[in-house]
């Protein structure tokens, strides 16, 4: 056994340094990404394959999002009291704000390239892109559509009257219909929903309590991402590498390179002591890990186990050359499901040179058996796990795996938005459910519902004067806007104007009349430019054939430019 494992390692090995960092073009565009929701804060949920708008849907069915929660193509993600952080294979983030609505629309993989398209269904999400030479990523939020143009930052903010983008770094192009307009950092651009006149392009508010709370966010990854790379020989990035960095150890281990186990564990920790599991009918069932860490050594590489140190987890040969930002499949467990002939269902980790259907290497080192829906701590080891005859299984059943990561949930709530003028240094304020701005569906508006016209008429407008004039003193500061204490004051919401530097002001939660519901499919991915990326030292260009589950490429107006490859895409940020 040991000597077939060490010539396994030398051929892998030699194998990963003849092909060095390139690798071959993919011609499969049905591949399906697989994403990871990487933080969790409060009350998020998530619901799947949902046609059309889900917050109006009848037949989306939502249920508590947890860590580390796979995320495929047609999910779609919803926080209310809470936030959330969702991490792309080659380093691109999301980020959700309170009471926001995010659409998994197309995630799809062409010949190595990656195509992302959101839509932000409602609230604000910040974003931070490192595409490769040929990925494509945008964002459709209400009035427009944002994409990047090679390593860039920017901040979405949808509203029932109108969208905002703010960019924070590198620069993005935002598409409406025919029309693109080019931004860079520091620049921000707001539009009016149904005037596509109303565009106006000034600079960036002062940073809020969500732009600090992603701020912060992005240093923490970035930080334990660069400390990590003292221990993988991948130049790419890999989705949860900084995890490990942050919540255990590396050990050196003859044959295999650097592998990993998480801080506080002894000699008889079980890989799969904490987590649980989730059903999807794309990918089966997969191991959520219930700890921060719980996502790569879950899903790729393969599980060693050394007699000093125990289980480790190790990355798998092909890490060095390949990385996991793609390239390497999505795998539910990093485990092999096998059944004994009395019946008894074992699962085994996975070893990084195991066989598809052969028995696995780990047999002899221990078998869990699964049990009353989860799999057990205590392993059968030695001649216990030998003296059975096992058989490998393709896949556990379904009623053996009742131990489950997500419980069915409520739909989210829909909030009402909109911009109102707050000066130049607010930014977001939430106003209480007793609050007077409400959307008046005759005007196509959001007004006081106090004082709310009745019409655009001089004599409607005289009247709320008038009202406006007999309220109290701390009423008429304000009247038709939110105020904010300590800050200047802008004018009415009935106005709704947008001036230069102008920040965004949240409307109640309640309202008498539902806005109505604004289109939202995001436009084709743009043509591949044909030249080759920097993430793939020279890979093939990708074909213009459609990806799974999205619309055919096709070109962009001239005006909208070629893609511009980053510069050493797919690294970490």
């Amino acid at each position: 056994m040991n000597s077939r494992i060490l010539l396994r390692s030398i051929f892998l090995t030699l194998l990963t340094l003849l092909l060095g960092g390139w690798v071959p073009a993919r011609a499969d565009s049905s591949h399906a990404r697989i994403i990871r929701l990487s933080l969790v804060q409060g009350d998020v949920r998530f619901a799947r394959d949902v046609h059309g708008d889900p917050l109006t849907s009848d037949k989306a069915t939502w249920e508590g999002a947890t860590l580390n929660l796979p995320i495929r193509q047609g999910y779609v993600l919803a926080t209310d009291h809470g936030r959330a952080e969702v991490e792309l294979e080659n380093g691109a983030m999301a980020f959700l704000a309170e009471n926001t609505v995010l659409e998994f629309y197309d995630l799809s993989l062409e010949d190595g390239a990656k195509t992302t398209r959101l839509v932000l269904r409602q609230g604000t999400a910040s974003f931070y892109v490192n595409p490769g030479g040929e990925d494509y990523f945008s964002v459709t939020g209400g009035d427009f559509t944002v994409e990047a143009d090679g390593r860039a930052g920017f901040r979405l903010d949808n509203f029932d009257d109108g969208s905002v983008v703010d960019v924070t770094k590198g620069r993005v192009s935002v598409l409406r219909k025919d029309k693109t307009t080019a931004l860079i950092k520091g620049q921000s651009l707001s539009m009016r929903a149904g005037d596509k006149n109303s565009s106006e392009i000034a600079r960036l508010p002062e940073n809020d309590d969500f732009d600090r709370w992603v701020s912060g966010r992005e240093d923490a990854v970035v930080t334990a991402t660069t400390a990590a790379q003292q221990y993988v020989s991948s130049p790419y990035y890999s989705s949860g590498v900084a995890d490990l960095y942050t919540y255990g150890s590396w050990y050196p281990v003859s044959g295999y390179g650097n592998c990993w186990r998480p801080y506080g564990v002894g000699l008889g920790w079980s890989p799969f002591a904490s987590g649980s599991w989730f059903s999807d009918p794309v990918y089966g069932s997969a191991f959520i890990g219930s700890q921060p860490w719980g996502w790569l050594p879950y899903h790729y590489g393969g599980w060693v186990f050394d007699p000093f140190y125990g289980w480790l987890w190790s990355p798998g040969l092909g890490f060095g050359g390949f990385g996991f930002n793609g390239f390497l499949p999505f795998r539910p467990v990093t485990g092999v499901f096998i059944r004994s002939k009395n019946g008894l269902l074992g699962l085994v980790p996975a070893h990084p040179l195991d066989v598809k259907g052969k028995e696995p290497i780990n047999l002899a080192k221990g078998v869990f058996p699964v049990a009353r829906g989860g799999v057990s701590q205590q392993a059968l080891t030695g001649s216990g796990a030998t003296a059975e005859s096992w058989k490998v299984m393709k896949a556990p059943p379904r009623e053996a795996l009742t131990n489950t990561a997500v419980a069915a949930s409520g739909a989210p709530t829909r909030v009402s938005r909109t911009i109102v003028g707050a000066g130049n240094s607010a930014r977001v304020v939430t106003v209480g459910r007793d609050g007077s701005i409400v959307y008046d569906a005759r005007e196509h508006r959001f007004v006081n519902g106090a004082v709310a016209p009745q019409s655009a008429s001089a004599t409607s407008a005289a009247k709320a004067d008038v009202a406006s004039k007999s309220a109290p003193a701390g009423e008429r500061a304000g009247q038709g806007q939110v105020g904010v204490p300590g800050r200047p004051s802008a004018g009415a919401a009935s106005n709704m104007r947008i001036p230069v530097n102008s920040a965004r002001t949240v409307a109640p939660p309640s309202r008498s009349v539902a806005p109505p519901s604004r289109a939202m499919a995001p436009p084709p991915a743009r043509a591949s430019s044909g030249g080759s990326g920097g993430g793939w030292g020279g890979a093939a260009s990708r074909g213009s054939g459609s990806s799974a589950g999205s619309a055919p490429r096709s070109a962009p107006s001239a005006s909208a430019g070629a893609a511009h490859p980053s510069a050493g895409g797919g690294r970490p940020h």
